[in-house]
C-alpha cells in the first residue's frame, strides 16, 4: 500500500479516493493507536471533529464520528471551522485529538482528514505510519476489540466553539482596528462567519465576499488562489486593504488600497519588524522556505534579521520553529505561523495581525509592505523526466552553476523535484524578468537534455 497520509493529512476525490469507508477505518485506527501509545491512559478519551463547508464533508464527518465514537473515545463536533480553529480547540479543551476534514484550497471534488495530536499540534510521523499500518490489518480481516455499553463514546454538538475560538483571536492582537475599512474573501470556506466576526468584533468596517458558502462553491474563483474579485472590491469599496483565505482558512494572502497583491513573503516582513519592535520576535529570527523570494532574503539582511531556511512545505517550518523556539515563519503561499499564539499557519490571525500593524503605525499596507521588494520570480515545470537524478547530474549541475555566475549576487537559481508528480520545478529570480525568463528556459532546456 502506498503511504496516505501526506504532508498535510489524506487528501484525494471524496467518494473515489476518499471513501467513508476509509474516514471510518482511519479513525477507529487513530484512536486504537493513541491508545496503544498511552495517550488515553487514565481517563475517558476525547476528540475534537471540525469540517469545511464542502457537500462531502457531510458524509464524511459522520464516517469520522462513528469510527471514533465505535472505538470508545467522546467526540466533540465543532461543525463548520477553519483548521487553525480545530487545531486551537483540541489545545484550549484538553482533547486527546483533533480530526478536520478539509482539502485546503483544493477544488471542491477533493476532501481530507487530518489529525491533530493532544496540545493541537500535528500528528507525528510514527503515528501518522502506525495508523496506516493498523489501518491496512484490519481492513484486510483483523477484527477491532471493540467497547461495549457505556464503553462507546458519546458525541456532543460543541457550538460554543465558534465564540471561543473568536474571543481567542480578538484577545491575543496587540491593538484594536478602529478606523480601517476591510474587504474579506472566505473563498466560500470554513472561515466564512469566524473572519468577519473577528475582525468587527476588533473594530474594523467590515466588507465581504465569498461569504456564502453551499457547499459546492469553495474556492470556485475567488479565496487566496484567485485574488480578482478581491482587488475588485478594495478599489470599488475604497477599503484600506483586502485579506484573502483558502477553504480552510489557514492561508492568507492581502491586497493593498490599489489592489496590488500582497504575498506570503511580504506578510512575514511586515509581522517580523512588529514582532521584533514588540519584543516577541525570539532569536530576531524568521523561518521561511527555499522558495521565498530572494527580495525577502535581503531585506531581512538590511533589517539585521536572521533567516532560517527549510523546504518547501509548512510542516517543515513548523518543525524548525519548535525545534529552536522560533516565533514566527511562513511561506510565499501564505501559510504564516505565530506560534505564540497557533500551532498551525492561521489566516484569520495573521489577517487580523496584519491589519493590527497598519492601525498602530497609521500606514498603509502599501507602504509597511515596501520594506521588501519582491524581485522577480519565473517558476518553469518540466514534466517526464527523471526527478530522481537531479542533484546528482553533472550536466545539469554545470548548468546551474553557468546560470548562477550569470546571475551573480542579484539573483538565485532554485531545481526543486515535485514531491507528487513527475516533474522537475526550475525558479529563478533575477533583477531584471527578462534575464529570469531567460535563464529559466535555458535550464529548463538542460532538465529536458540531462534528466529526459
Amino acid at each position: 500500500m502506498g503511504r496516505l497520509f501526506g504532508t498535510d493529512g489524506v487528501r484525494g476525490v471524496a467518494n473515489a479516493d476518499l471513501t467513508a469507508e476509509l474516514a471510518l477505518g482511519l479513525s477507529v485506527a487513530a484512536a486504537h493507536v493513541l491508545a496503544e501509545a498511552g495517550t488515553f491512559e487514565g481517563h475517558r478519551p476525547t476528540a475534537v471533529v471540525g469540517r469545511d463547508p464542502r457537500a462531502s464533508g457531510e458524509f464524511l464527518e459522520a464516517a469520522v464520528v462513528a469510527g471514533l465514537a465505535s472505538a470508545g473515545v467522546d467526540v466533540l463536533r465543532v461543525g463548520v471551522l477553519p483548521t487553525p480553529a480545530v487545531a486551537h480547540l483540541t489545545g484550549a479543551l484538553g482533547a486527546d485529538l483533533g480530526v478536520m476534514l478539509s482539502a485546503s484550497h483544493n477544488a471542491m471534488p477533493d476532501n481530507g482528514i487530518k489529525f491533530f495530536a493532544r496540545g493541537g499540534h500535528k500528528l507525528a510521523d510514527e503515528l501518522e505510519d502506525r495508523i496506516e499500518t493498523v489501518y491496512e490489518q484490519h481492513r484486510t480481516g483483523a477484527p477491532w476489540d471493540r467497547p461495549t455499553g457505556a464503553g462507546v463514546g458519546r458525541v456532543t454538538d460543541y457550538d460554543e466553539g465558534f465564540d471561543r475560538y473568536v474571543a481567542h483571536l480578538v484577545a491575543v492582537l496587540p491593538n484594536r482596528l478602529d478606523g480601517l475599512k476591510v474587504v474579506l474573501d472566505e473563498a466560500h470556506g470554513a472561515a466564512a462567519r469566524v473572519s468577519p466576526e473577528a475582525f468587527a468584533r476588533a473594530g474594523a468596517e467590515v466588507i465581504t465576499i465569498g461569504a456564502a458558502p453551499d457547499g459546492l462553491n469553495i474556492n470556485d474563483g475567488c479565496g487566496s488562489t484567485h485574488l480578482g474579485q478581491l482587488r475588485a472590491a478594495v478599489i470599488e469599496h475604497g477599503a484600506d486593504f483586502g485579506i484573502a483565505h483558502d477553504g480552510d482558512a489557514d492561508r492568507c494572502l492581502a491586497v493593498d488600497a490599489a489592489g496590488e497583491e500582497i504575498d506570503g513573503d511580504q506578510i512575514l516582513a511586515v509581522l517580523a519588524l512588529a514582532m521584533r519592535e514588540a519584543g516577541t520576535l525570539r532569536g530576531n529570527t524568521v523561518v521561511a522556505t527555499v522558495m521565498s523570494n530572494l527580495g525577502f532574503t535581503l531585506a531581512m539582511e538590511r533589517e539585521g534579521l536572521e533567516l532560517v531556511r527549510t523546504a518547501v512545505g509548512d510542516r517543515y517550518v513548523l518543525e524548525s520553529m519548535k525545534e529552536h523556539g522560533y516565533a514566527l515563519g511562513g511561506e510565499q503561499s501564505g501559510h504564516v505561523i505565530v506560534l505564540d499564539h497557533a500551532t498551525t499557519g492561521d489566516g484569520t490571525l495573521t489577517g487580523l495581525m496584519l491589519a493590527a500593524r497598519v492601525a498602530a503605525t497609521g500606514r498603509s499596507l502599501a507602504e509597511l509592505a515596501a520594506v521588501m521588494e519582491r524581485l522577480p520570480q519565473i517558476l518553469i515545470n518540466v514534466p517526464d523526466v527523471d526527478k530522481s537524478r537531479v542533484h546528482t547530474s553533472g550536466e545539469l549541475a554545470a548548468a546551474v552553476a553557468e546560470a548562477e555566475r550569470e546571475l551573480g549576487s542579484t539573483g538565485r537559481v532554485l531545481l526543486r523535484p515535485s514531491g507528487t508528480e513527475p516533474l522537475v520545478r526550475v525558479m529563478v529570480e533575477a533583477a531584471d524578468i527578462e534575464q529570469a525568463r531567460s535563464v529559466a528556459e535555458r535550464l529548463a532546456d538542460a532538465v529536458k537534455s540531462a534528466l529526459g
